[in-house]
Order: C-alpha cells, then structure tokens, then sequence
C-alpha cells in the first residue's frame, strides 16, 4: 500500500467505490494517515466508515478506560462480560477496526495529546478531535497550523441528539467547472479560535441557536474545568448565569 499505484488485491477489494470515486481518489486515500482522539458515539462511525473506504492508516488517542457506560455510546465495543477489564476506549476500539479491514492499519497512541509536540502531527494529513476540552482544542488547531504541510483539523462534538462540527483545511485550492470552463477556487479557512470568536451580532440570522447553547455549555465546562459532557441540571442556574453573561457582552456594540 505504500507504492503509487494500487495494487491488485486493493483494486478488487475497493472495485466498487473506485467505480464512484475512481482509480486517482482510491489511490491517494490509501496513502493518507488519520490522527482520532475522542472515541465516542460519531467518532466512532467515522472510523469505521474511513476503513472500510481504505484509508492509508488510523491512530486512535483515547486513554480512559471503557466502562458500562461507554457501551451504550460506541458500537466498536461489544458486550463481552469481564472482557475489558483496565483497556483503554483506544484498544478496544483498535481491535475492533482490525477486523473491519485488515489492509488497513489502526493503532493506539498513549498519552495526553495535549502534550504532544507539533512534530508528532506532522505524520497526519487530516487530525479529529472530539470528547476534548475548549482549550485543548484551541491548542491541537494551533499546532497543525504550525506545520510546513496542510494538515486538515476537524473537531466533532455530540451533546444528546444535538451536534456539531467545525472544519479547519487552512489555504484550500480547488477547482469546478462551469460549462466548459475550469474556474480555480480557493478558500482561507479560520483558526478554530478565531471562529468561536467572532461577535454573535455579526453573524448571519440563519445561523442556528444550537450554536449559541453549544458555546455557552463549552464555555461553562471550561470555566467550571469540566470534561465535554459532564454537565448535569444541578449545573443549570450557573449555565444560565453564564448565557445571560454571554449574551449582553456579544450584543454590546
């Protein structure tokens, strides 16, 4: 899988999606590299539909241990009594992703990702953060933009049947046709810091108020050093409190 072109078992196992998206795509995918940290609910069905697709490889940075609760939020970790006892969300759901594709490969990263240097990114075309405090997302984004190559960053965030996700892939070139011509594009895409940042007047009427709650509970776990998630309605006077806070300071003109 490391050559330039596919080879001829990759052609046969990928032979109907290369008939969607082609030879060139399939190529190129099976040489990208996947950095995952937060295995949870969505995140969880990224990876299994990236390997699935074929992607080059994934690593999977989740340290906390799985739980009964982490059954009912993650489908990559089955039910087995006594199975898991002390592993880690990222093994579980390593072996998991193994079976699914075994031309892929998926492995496990240790560690606060926080703290990892700007270097260990470099080894990644595209970085997913989820289940991940405000200020170490602010902090991973960081350091990809650092890089002398485009790493894409992306962070996903669930909060019961409400979500959302944020896209960061830097200085993006593309190109489209119109009729019979090719019109090059590009894009400067903001630091996730200098999204979350922009005044709520400024913002377009249609922008859903999903994106207002999701700041303010952000931004109150932060407050509160909360991990994403950990919330409860004994929190809501002081989430209310923040919101009000919140609201009169990104009015103000």
């Amino acid at each position: 899988m490391d050559g330039e072109e596919l080879t001829e078992q990759e052609t046969a196992l990928y032979d109907r999606q290369i008939r969607v998206w082609g030879a060139d795509a399939q190529r190129r995918l099976s040489k990208s590299h996947i950095l995952v940290c937060g295995m949870k609910g969505t995140v969880a069905e990224f990876c299994k539909n990236i390997v699935l697709a074929g992607v080059g490889s994934v690593t999977l940075v989740d340290d906390r241990i799985v739980t009964d609760e982490s059954l009912s939020a993650n489908f990559l970790i089955l039910p087995h009594e006594n199975h898991y006892n002390g592993k880690t969300l990222a093994e579980v759901c390593c072996d998991s992703l193994k079976e699914f594709n075994h031309m892929v490969h998926v492995a496990v990263e240790t560690g606060d990702i926080s703290t990892f240097g700007v270097e260990f990114f470099e080894k990644f075309d595209a970085v997913i953060i989820s289940c991940c405090s405000l200020g170490k997302k602010k902090l991973i984004n960081q350091k990809c933009r650092k890089l002398s190559k485009r790493v894409a960053f992306y962070t996903v965030e669930c909060r019961g049947s409400c979500g959302e996700m944020f896209v960061d892939l830097l200085d993006y070139k593309y190109s489209k046709k119109k009729l019979e011509e090719t019109i090059e594009c590009q894009i400067e895409y903001p630091s996730f810091e200098e999204a979350i940042s922009v005044p709520w007047r400024a913002l377009p009427r249609r922008v859903s108020k999903l994106y207002f709650a999701m700041r303010v509970i952000e931004q109150f776990e932060d407050v509160e050093g909360r991990n994403p998630g950990e919330t409860t309605i004994a929190d809501l006077p002081g989430v209310l409190k923040l919101r009000k806070e919140l609201c009169e300071t990104n009015v103000q003109y």
